[in-house]
């Protein structure tokens, strides 16, 4: 998995209890998946394990993990 120094260094330091395999997961089999206006890609999938959504940010490549985090507002 490719990731962004921010992601390595700042997020990963806030959120340890990410699992690398969730957030492959959501890559693969996102629900709904998001262009913003900076071009970074925004990518939902429900994770069982803890009942909650993921939100993967990636760089516009699509596979350049910037941020993840459990997003309290997604909405199906």
């Amino acid at each position: 998995m490719k990731t962004t120094d921010y992601f390595r260094t700042s997020v990963m330091m806030r959120r340890p209890d990410l699992k690398a395999e969730w957030i492959e997961y959501v890559l693969n089999n996102s629900v709904r998946m998001v262009i913003q206006p900076n071009g970074r890609v925004r990518r939902w999938a429900f994770i069982p394990e803890v009942e909650k959504y993921l939100r993967v940010v990636t760089e516009s490549d699509g596979e350049t993990v910037h941020n993840a985090f459990f997003d309290r507002r997604f909405r199906m």
